[in-house]
């Protein structure tokens, strides 16, 4: 099993998605960070639910 990123790492990088400018796709900063997509997507959506944006369970 992979390593998981460190919480500092996927909060950057979430922060990066959604600050994006307009064209930029969330696979091209998934690329650029050198995450596959899915995963960027999976970490925002969580940072939904951790906050209280969208329903769900809290994550670490």
């Amino acid at each position: 099993m992979p390593k998981p990123y460190p919480r500092e790492f996927r909060d950057d990088v979430v922060r990066v998605a959604r600050d994006r400018e307009a064209g930029v796709t969330v696979e091209q900063i998934a690329k650029d960070f050198g995450v596959h997509p899915m995963t960027l997507f999976k970490w925002l959506r969580q940072a939904d639910i951790d906050a209280d944006a969208k329903p769900g369970t809290a994550g670490s």
